[in-house]
């Protein structure tokens, strides 16, 4: 080994028997911009249900759809009017059902959004709740206003909206200030409403019931709020504006005592779920932006005495773009790896669909290295739709947009918007990239999809998407590797500009090499073992099945190999 090398260890007991979610990849469709099958320039179900062969040949073991529930569309989906309803541009609950019958019928699993925090402001339940009726009065976070020192009602307390400004909107029939974290058209859900907890768990159960194998829960953290209504401290960060989010810290308005205490709740109905209808573990995997100590309780208990999310997504890897070093790489990993409690399971991702597309972060040169990277480590890989074949952020002015927390000033709307990672799918070099027939599409297709498509990938050997494919295959192939002792991983960076991961299964070695510099570097292996190439990036002078006789690799800029002596 390198003696400049660099490195973490960690040793743990082999688990011989995984469920089926612990090593898989899931793959996440923003169904808009997925794939368009009536021409209408909206992605839809019939358009999924087209392109699952493509999702199993590309060899992911799940598929899991951003919200496609009925919805006035204000947040993209993310604000629902009815959770037991298809939105129509989408299809109809007939087209979902095919699609699960589908997709289970290849081996695909399903995974649906879920978004408890919130609903529209067109929902029944919000509805009802505005004019008190009987049973739906306390629905939601409703609050009277406080007298003003100019003796203007104004709202309870200093609570913001992630969306900035004030958390509260006045309403004028029911003369009360109700809550929305988010957008003022998204009210918060009251979860100290015992009917709220019933009607969530309906709502879980009726899909459950559909053949969905889990969910995706979104904005974990916001769902209970301080009972007291107490003012938020300052945050004290320099440089922020009064109706700045980021102006308070908020420890009354996420991560209360009573959301870990629902996330454990529903874990035990989905276990229960599963127990009773028998089948495949339904799953349970939170979205939670928040501190690692956070994160690890969404999973349950450090003693595993409370079960919570059967993982909780972990977004260190999240912020990766074009300035990162392997020392950067190497503290992210280590620091999930030494918090993770060893009973509970790993999980990796660089993207979604709240942020930059990797390729443009990273640099397309580089995408290959770190879909290597999530992808050889233990545990769960979550890929966002494109990462396959490296697309980056398409082009959407300000009129063109559609992402409701920039659109309302043009001025600052390339720096909050998120349209840039949601434009279409590139499927091919024809019109609007092979998403439709040639019709307007919601986002603009990007101008680089004749440049970066799948069709043209699927013909080069030396693609993103062919090396994509490799590491699903070995992805496996390494979950299913029986160790008879222990296993574990080394993970450091050789000089300031390569990265090395190693996987061990006693003698047997899998090896990661990923030169993220501005220039050639030449690494090493050990000089006892014979290496063999088995994924190569597209910009590597390795290829698959090369045998590696010397103890050295030579890495251009951008250049990422997986070796193993096996």
């Amino acid at each position: 080994m390198d003696p400049r090398l660099l490195f973490f260890v960690l040793t743990i007991a082999a688990v011989h028997c995984k469920d089926w979610w612990q090593s898989a990849t899931f793959y996440q469709v923003y169904p808009r911009s997925f794939k368009d099958s009536d021409n209408d320039g909206t992605g839809d179900l019939q358009g999924i249900i087209q392109k699952l062969d493509y999702l199993v040949e590309t060899g992911v073991q799940a598929v899991w759809l951003s919200p496609i529930y009925q919805s006035p569309m204000v947040d993209g989906g993310y604000d629902i009017s009815d959770y037991r309803a298809i939105a129509p541009e989408y299809g109809t609950l007939e087209d979902f059902k095919q699609l699960v019958q589908s997709a289970h019928d290849k081996g695909l699993k399903v995974i649906l959004d879920f978004v408890p925090n919130h609903t529209s402001d067109q929902h029944e339940w919000f509805q009802k709740s505005v004019s008190r009726e009987a049973g739906y009065e306390d629905y939601y976070l409703w609050v009277d206003g406080k007298v003003g020192d100019d003796g203007q009602i104004v709202p309870p307390n200093n609570w913001l909206s992630l969306w900035r400004n004030s958390g509260w909107e006045w309403n004028e029939v029911r003369q009360q200030y109700y809550l929305h974290q988010f957008s003022s058209k998204q009210p918060d859900l009251n979860y100290r409403s015992a009917s709220v907890h019933n009607e969530m768990k309906d709502t879980m159960k009726f899909w459950l019931d559909l053949g969905v194998d889990g969910f995706r829960v979104d904005a974990v953290p916001h769902i209970y709020e301080d009972a007291q209504l107490r003012d938020e401290p300052l945050s004290n960060n320099s440089g922020v504006d009064p109706n700045n989010y980021d102006y308070l810290d908020h420890v009354y308005t996420k991560d209360q005592f009573e959301t870990f205490q629902l996330i454990y709740d529903w874990r035990d109905f989905i276990d229960n779920y599963t127990a009773t209808a028998g089948g495949d573990t339904r799953i349970f995997m939170t979205e939670s932006a928040t501190s690692i100590e956070n994160v690890i309780l969404y999973y349950g208990t450090a003693t595993g005495s409370r079960l919570g999310a059967h993982f909780s997504f972990n977004f260190y890897l999240l912020g990766a773009d074009e300035s990162y070093k392997p020392a950067d790489i190497c503290s992210s990993v280590v620091l999930w790896a030494i918090d993770l409690p060893s009973i509970y399971t790993a999980n990796w991702l660089t993207g979604n669909h709240d942020n930059h597309r990797v390729a443009t972060r990273v640099g397309p040169r580089n995408v290959d290295g770190y879909n290597m990277l999530i992808s050889i480590m233990d545990g769960v890989t979550i890929t966002y739709m494109g990462e396959e074949i490296g697309q980056e952020n398409g082009q959407v002015t300000c009129a063109q947009g559609h992402d409701p927390s920039a659109i309302g000033n043009c001025s600052t709307f390339d720096d909050l918007t998120r349209d840039f990672e949601r434009t279409p799918f590139q499927w091919d070099d024809s019109v609007n990239a092979g998403f439709n027939e040639g019709a307007e599409t919601w986002l603009p297709v990007s101008d680089k999809y004749n440049e970066t498509n799948l069709a043209d990938q699927q013909k080069n050997n030396k693609s993103h998407y062919h090396t994509y494919q490799k590491l699903m295959k070995l992805k496996q192939t390494i979950a299913n590797q029986v160790a008879n002792e222990t296993t574990g991983f080394t993970i450091g960076g050789c000089d300031a500009n390569v990265l090395f991961y190693e996987k061990q299964f006693d003698d047997l070695k899998y090896r990661l090499v990923f030169n993220l510099g501005p220039q050639q570097e030449t690494t090493y292996l050990d000089a006892k073992d014979r290496y063999t190439v088995l994924v190569s990036s597209v910009n590597s002078t390795y290829e698959t099945g090369q045998i590696i006789e010397d103890s050295q690799i030579v890495l251009a800029p951008g250049d990422s190999v997986i070796v193993t002596n096996q």
